[in-house]
């Protein structure tokens, strides 16, 4: 019986799930008035010489301008990036952080950039307990030392050949003049509206006339404009030690509150001396190896690379007791690597990470030993990476169930670039909360971060991601590269919170396991199992598999949003031989992406 059912929850039933791309395009953000078919907002695009791929026609359009005047795939990474600060504010900007993974061609090499926001040295393990999380999130206690520009300056510095100021070009003749405002982005500003009129500057931005922009209005944010045009100018210790990085802490330590509003806002904690210690790091990425390929990720602080790799881990050792790979499989892989995730990882620098042991195939085996007919009971518990391992006849979890996730929405932002020369970067970058903390800092046009309550709440003794002076938060974003034979074949990630790991790794899932496509594995239906009792889906997912999943122990309901049943909003790219790139965006979620290519001839983009 068992694999009747993964049989019938293979490739033909999960293929015939996807909607051809045309069928999902309704509801984009209308293009502006041009004469290219790549001003116009497309999911899927292949072609040659570099391409891009990112949520948005506006931040894409930047990136690939960059590739066709020569940058290389790090210089359109953050030339999207900032742009996206301008597009997508409420999910990215200057004032936030993110993860980029990195494949340099000259060396054949991947690393990482740690642009993690830190706690202020004056934050304590308890300075949570006892506040409502909504309280927490907008504040000035919630906001992180922002990492993006030093991220930016040591990305370029390392791996570009644009300056700051050139890569910082696109995004400030985006902010001065305008983009048409989309669906999604009325829909995040009306689902903030409440506490960003609370805001002087928030309410006088992003609310005029008391409202949000209306759908198809133009948007501008000249502060914005001037805010980049001065960075560009005076470079990043403008934050970190000068006049920006002094007006950052004013706000923080006394938020703009409307007069008259009843909302308790709490100062923060961040000092001067806080952005003058801040450094972005480049680390070593996680790796494994899967069905033959080397996936690469983000190492800690971010949970994401260790968590997709032991979910992999785990599935690939599935078949040596007996079973295939199905979406059962799936879901149970997740939801150990998930106990051991919220067990283990933290911030190295604070948390000894036994990171090793939880990407080793001997623990990965003795996971998946545990992996049955039907679903493990809940919590599952974490295991002992410990590098003592013993087979399926004795393996057992130890120590207590950790904390679970708390329910989180599809804030943070995604994009890929790849280039005429092989380089790949895939970047995560995120204020937290869509909306970030809801504080405008006064004249700058840039929203404060809430990266703070990543940490978790306590009390929690032995919690790796307890709150501590100059802590990184323990992250979820999990942008992956994947090579074969030494040179890239994809790049992946997504926003999501925490379901950031699950979409990325049920893509994988369905591009390696279940044979689809790219753009097949992007926009089929999606369950995040976090080592919660009941897995949050899309309705398209519970209607499908539902019946055939429920019978082995799995119960569902919608992701909670907002948007309700909406998970994830991932970009990839795929190469597929003979200089041909396909990039891939979502044809739907989020209002769908923006997919772009250098050009669509060979040799045309060199």
């Amino acid at each position: 019986m068992r694999s009747a059912v993964v049989a019938s929850l293979g490739l033909a039933v999960l293929v015939g799930l996807v909607a051809p791309p045309a069928q999902a395009e309704g509801g984009h953000r209308p293009p502006k008035t041009t004469t290219s078919w790549q001003d116009v907002k497309k999911p899927v695009a292949e072609g040659y010489g570099g391409a891009v791929s990112t949520v948005d026609l506006d931040a894409s359009k930047a990136a690939l301008g960059v590739l066709r005047r020569g940058g290389n795939a790090m210089d359109a990474a953050v030339a999207g990036a900032a742009t996206l600060g301008v597009t997508e504010p409420y999910s990215a900007g200057l004032a936030g952080g993110g993860f980029i993974v990195y494949y340099d061609a000259r060396s054949r090499r991947v690393t990482t950039i740690d642009g993690r926001e830190t706690a202020p040295k004056a934050m304590t393990s308890t300075v949570f307990e006892g506040i409502p999380f909504a309280d927490a999130v907008t504040s000035g206690l919630s906001v992180g030392v922002p990492g993006s520009v030093a991220q930016w300056d040591l990305a370029l510095r390392r791996f570009g050949t644009l300056s700051l100021g050139e890569a910082l070009r696109p995004a400030i003749d985006t902010a001065k003049n305008g983009f048409v405002v989309d669906q999604t982005f009325y829909d995040q500003t009306a689902q903030n509206a409440a506490r960003f009129a609370d805001f002087t500057s928030t309410a006088a931005l992003y609310l005029p006339g008391g409202q949000p922009p209306p759908v198809g209005s133009v948007f501008r944010n000249p502060d914005l404009a001037r805010t980049y045009t001065e960075l560009a100018t005076r470079g990043p210790s403008w934050v970190y030690g000068g006049d920006l990085g002094a007006e950052i802490v004013a706000t923080v330590k006394k938020p703009p509150v409307t007069p008259g509003s009843t909302r308790v806002v709490r100062q923060g904690l961040m000092e001067l001396s806080d952005l003058k210690a801040y450094r972005a790091l480049e680390r070593p990425p996680t790796k494994i190896s899967y069905r033959g390929l080397d996936v690469y990720g983000m190492a800690p602080p971010s949970s994401g690379g260790s968590t997709v790799a032991e979910a992999l881990n785990i599935l690939e050792a599935v078949p040596s007791i007996g079973h295939r790979v199905g979406l059962h499989e799936y879901l149970e892989a997740s939801r150990l690597s998930f106990a051991d995730r919220n067990a283990y990882v933290g911030d190295p620098a604070y948390v000894d990470v036994p990171l090793d042991g939880l990407l080793s195939n001997g623990f990965a085996k003795e996971r998946a030993c545990l992996i049955g007919a039907t679903a493990l009971p809940n919590p599952a518990l974490p295991g002992s990476p410990d590098g003592s391992y013993s087979r399926c006849s004795g393996s057992t979890p130890t120590g207590p169930a950790a904390a679970p996730d708390k329910a989180e929405g599809p804030e943070t932002t995604h994009l890929v670039t790849t280039d005429r020369w092989g380089n790949v970067a895939a970047y995560n970058i995120t204020i937290e909360q869509t909306g970030g903390a809801g504080i405008v800092v006064p004249g700058r046009g840039i929203l404060l971060n809430n990266e703070m309550t990543d940490f978790t709440f306590g009390p929690a003794p032995g919690d790796p991601n307890l709150p501590a002076p100059g802590k990184r938060p323990r992250s979820s974003m999990a942008p992956t590269i994947v090579l074969k034979d030494g040179r890239p074949l994809l790049a992946v990630g997504s926003p999501g919170g925490a379901t950031i790991i699950t979409t990325v790794l049920q893509i994988l899932v369905n591009r390696f396991d279940f044979g689809m496509t790219l753009p097949q594995a992007i926009a089929a239906p999606r369950a995040s199992q976090r080592n919660t009792p009941t897995t949050q889906a899309e309705q398209a997912f519970i209607d499908r598999y539902g019946p055939q999943l429920t019978p082995l122990g799995h119960t569902f309901s919608l992701v909670p949003g907002p948007p309700v049943g909406e998970i994830g909003a991932a970009t990839g790219l795929e190469f597929l031989g003979r200089g041909k790139i396909q990039a891939v965006a979502e044809p739907a979620r989020r209002g769908g992406g923006s997919a772009l290519v250098v050009s669509s001839s060979p040799g045309k983009g060199r």
